[in-house]
């Protein structure tokens, strides 16, 4: 039987009608990660939670819930307009404000590390699509806590990343006692560290790299001398 991880159990119970405060108790989780994990779940409170608050609290709380439901939509359906159609430069920019925040600036070793599946991705395609890098040139390898499932958790990656398993370096366990559990709880699946090799192509290695830091380095300034 598959091992639900926090956040499908989380997911389950809030598909199920529980409260958010009812999956606190369950999960020893908190509110504000139950929320940001399930906030697209529609709700419907089940019997157990219409118990618990009565029914005039109830309406009040799926009234309030409704309405951010419908505020979330309206301005998603608002960003979507505005943002228009990406363009190959717009992911150019987008790719070095990830590389600015989430990418390795020293030693000349490339690479990019997040927990995030969708800034994985986005990574991805822009190595491949700006950086004009393959399927070869990646070399991912996950830091995980000691609760994680180090087979699953490479089954996922390499899914996600569409990179073979072989390809992936040395798993990397956290085994510090001053961690905090919820931040273990937080990262089922670790963190990915994206890491790029050059495969015997010098423009893939430290060239690549300065390149990168010289793209980062001309934008900082551009926009801190006010040209946009």
């Amino acid at each position: 039987m598959k091992t639900l991880s926090l956040k499908e159990k989380a997911i389950n119970y809030r598909k199920g009608g529980y409260s958010y405060n009812m999956i606190c108790e369950k999960l020893n989780l908190k509110k504000s990660t139950i929320a940001n994990w399930t906030a697209d779940i529609p709700y419907t409170p089940n019997e157990k939670v219409i118990r618990r608050i009565g029914l005039a609290k109830l309406k009040s709380s799926l009234f309030k819930h409704n309405q951010k439901m419908a505020e979330i939509k309206e301005m998603k359906d608002l960003a979507k307009k505005e943002l228009k159609k990406i363009t190959k430069r717009d992911l150019w920019f987008l790719g070095i404000g990830l590389y600015l925040g989430e990418g390795n600036k020293a030693y000349e070793h490339i690479r990019i590390a997040n927990s995030d599946p969708q800034i994985i991705k986005i990574a991805i395609k822009w190595f491949k699509e700006i950086c004009h890098l393959k399927n070869e040139n990646f070399s991912p390898a996950i830091h995980i806590y000691p609760d994680n499932n180090i087979k699953k958790t490479i089954n996922y990656w390499s899914k996600i990343t569409d990179v073979p398993k072989k390809q992936f370096g040395k798993t990397q366990i956290d085994i510090r006692t001053n961690k905090s559990s919820a931040k273990k709880q937080n990262l089922p699946y670790g963190t990915l560290h994206l890491c790029i090799k050059s495969c015997g192509k010098k423009e893939f290695g430290k060239r690549l790299h300065r390149r990168i830091a010289g793209w980062i380095e001309s934008a900082a300034n551009q926009i801190n001398a006010g040209i946009a």
